[in-house]
């Protein structure tokens, strides 16, 4: 117990934390050293420092996959980030993982989205062909560790070591050279789960698709076997409701079934144990084929629908545009950036000052300085 009669951090983690999850004593520290707090962990901090970022703030004005000229119910990146951060806790919870160290990584995951989505972030791609390129991931770690101001004796937010490593596994995911913790691996499962199902709710909501069509897809024929027995009590909106729950809740149930039993099998003691393994905590088995088939039905008549196209088509011209006019008249962007110049290059200053911005603050700028 602390001197004020509190549970430390260390006694409530060793008693709920399984052995290889990441315990906030072994953590490797931030890069700027600072003295640790009485009752809030680590993690607890990271989580705290993002949310109270401005960064974080701005994705409420960031779309997910529909732009707000669509209406209001669909998804924006905050909404979004919202709910993998509640699945990726429940499962981090039923694994007996640092619930904390979950929830940071799920709320900062997606804090590098560009305006208009991975339209936006295509476009800045290409407008830094020659310097890099753009990655959403990549920008999130530039947001935290330098464009952020959380102590004015250095720059950024210092997250722990631990919470800038789960979010660079993301970066390139493809190369397969990563070992994350569990805790990132469950975020990312669950940022999967999140948007397929709830990407399928929005296109519904708005017409793109009909219940018809999606109804031929394996997962939702899933999903209609297991809530059968009510679905005669059920009207037509409480039912497509049900059907999104339960794109969500068999997923990770699924994951929870197949991940638990190995990992209360597989005898890891450590994070080490884990670094030193190619195991991912996934959906596994039929469903997962379901979720692939799925996931090329949304490419299909979802992202690719002439309505989502035009808007994309619309974005990346009016992205490339204001980046040109930019890299001609630099001085337009705030001091900061132009501060910036001399450390990361005009091209790469322009790229964070546009990636930073709002839908909308993006709108304004673009009518401000290139017109109709």
């Amino acid at each position: 117990m602390t001197e004020h009669g509190l549970q430390t951090i260390h006694q409530r983690e060793s008693a709920l934390l399984a052995p290889y999850a990441m315990f906030s004593l072994s953590s490797a520290g931030r890069q700027h050293r600072e003295p640790e707090h009485a009752y809030r962990s680590p993690f607890q901090r990271d989580r705290d420092r993002i949310v109270h970022s401005a960064a974080y703030r701005r994705l409420s004005g960031k779309m997910q996959v529909f732009t707000g000229d669509m209406g209001d119910y669909h998804r924006t990146r905050l909404t979004h980030t919202q709910e993998v951060a509640s699945i990726a806790r429940t499962m981090g919870r039923a694994l007996r993982l640092n619930e904390d160290l979950v929830e940071a990584l799920a709320l900062f995951h997606d804090i590098g989205h560009p305006p208009f989505g991975h339209a936006g972030e295509d476009a800045l791609a290409e407008c830094l062909a020659d310097d890099g390129g753009f990655s959403h991931n990549q920008y999130a770690l530039t947001i935290a560790e330098q464009l952020e101001t959380r102590h004015q004796s250095f720059p950024g937010l210092n997250l722990t070591k631990e919470t800038l490593e789960g979010q660079a596994t993301r970066v390139d995911k493809a190369a397969g050279n990563h070992h994350p913790l569990l805790e990132a691996q469950v975020v990312e499962a669950a940022d999967s789960m999140t948007y397929d199902a709830h990407d399928v709710d929005d296109a519904l909501k708005l017409g793109l698709v009909t219940l018809e069509e999606v109804h031929d897809q394996e997962m939702i024929k899933i999903c209609v076997a297991i809530i059968a027995d009510r679905r005669s009590d059920l009207g037509p909106a409480e039912y497509k409701r049900a059907l999104i729950h339960t794109m969500v809740d068999c997923q990770v149930s699924n994951v929870l079934e197949n991940a638990g039993p190995f990992l209360q099998t597989v005898g890891w003691q450590s994070t080490e144990d884990v670094r030193n393994s190619d195991y991912r905590i996934a959906t596994v088995g039929e469903l997962a084929d379901a979720k692939k088939e799925m996931e090329a039905f949304l490419y299909e008549r979802v992202y690719r629908h002439p309505e989502l196209v035009k808007t994309r088509e619309r974005a990346q011209a009016q992205i490339h545009k204001l980046f040109e006019t930019f890299m001609n008249n630099p001085k337009a962007m705030p001091e900061r950036f132009l501060s910036r110049i001399e450390h990361v290059g005009l091209h790469r200053s322009v790229g964070d000052y546009i990636a930073g911005m709002t839908d909308r603050f993006f709108e304004q700028q673009y009518l401000g300085f290139v017109g109709s």
